[in-house]
C-alpha cells in the first residue's frame, strides 16, 4: 500500500455523512417518506461498500485513513437490510482487526449487530432495542463473562455503557 487513497476516503466520508443525516433528520416517529429514503441510503451504501470490499478488501486505516475506516464500519453497521453483505463485511473486518487496520471495538459492535439480526444472542452487549421486558440490551451469550469480553476489545463495562445508552435514549425528542 502506498498510502491513503484520498478519493476512497472522501467517498466513505460522504456516504457516512449521508447515513448520519437521515438518522438525525428523521423525527422520532419516522414517516413513510423518510423510511423509504433511509432504506435507499442504507442499501446504496451497502452495495457500494460491497463492491469496494470485493475489489480492494476492507478499507482500513492505511487505505482510507482513521476517519475513512470508521466511516466504512458505520456503513457496514447499518447494512441491516443487506444481511449477506453485512456478514461479508464482518468477515473482512475480522481480517482488518487482525492486521491492525481497524478497531476491535468496531468489530465487536458489528459482530453483535449481525448476531442480533440473525436471532442469535450477542457477545458484547452493544445492541439495544425493545425486548420482552422493555427497552434494553438484546440477549447476551454467557453474560457472566460479558465485561471480560468487552474489556478485551476496549469497550467500557456493561453497567457504564447501559447507563449511557439509557441516558441518550431518554434525551431523544
Amino acid at each position: 500500500m502506498t498510502g491513503i487513497d484520498g478519493r476512497l476516503r472522501a467517498r466513505l466520508l460522504r456516504r457516512a455523512k449521508r447515513d448520519q443525516w437521515i438518522r438525525t433528520a428523521a423525527p422520532r416517529r419516522v414517516p413513510p417518506h423518510y423510511a423509504v429514503l433511509w432504506l435507499w441510503i442504507d442499501r446504496r451504501n451497502a452495495a457500494w461498500l460491497r463492491r469496494v470490499v470485493r475489489g480492494r478488501g476492507w478499507p482500513g486505516r492505511s487505505m482510507a485513513g482513521e476517519d475513512g475506516a470508521q466511516a466504512a464500519w458505520l456503513i457496514a453497521q447499518h447494512a441491516d437490510r443487506s444481511p449477506e453483505a453485512q456478514r461479508m463485511f464482518l468477515d473482512a473486518l475480522r481480517g482488518a482487526v487482525a492486521s491492525g487496520e481497524a478497531d476491535p471495538a468496531d468489530l465487536a459492535r458489528l459482530e453483535d449487530r449481525v448476531r442480533v439480526n440473525a436471532g442469535r444472542p450477542q457477545l458484547y452487549g452493544t445492541q439495544y432495542g425493545m425486548t420482552e421486558t422493555g427497552y434494553g440490551p438484546h440477549p447476551v451469550e454467557d453474560p457472566e463473562r460479558l465485561d471480560e469480553r468487552r474489556a478485551a476489545v476496549g469497550l467500557p463495562p456493561q453497567a457504564e455503557y447501559d447507563a449511557e445508552i439509557r441516558r441518550l435514549a431518554a434525551e431523544e425528542p
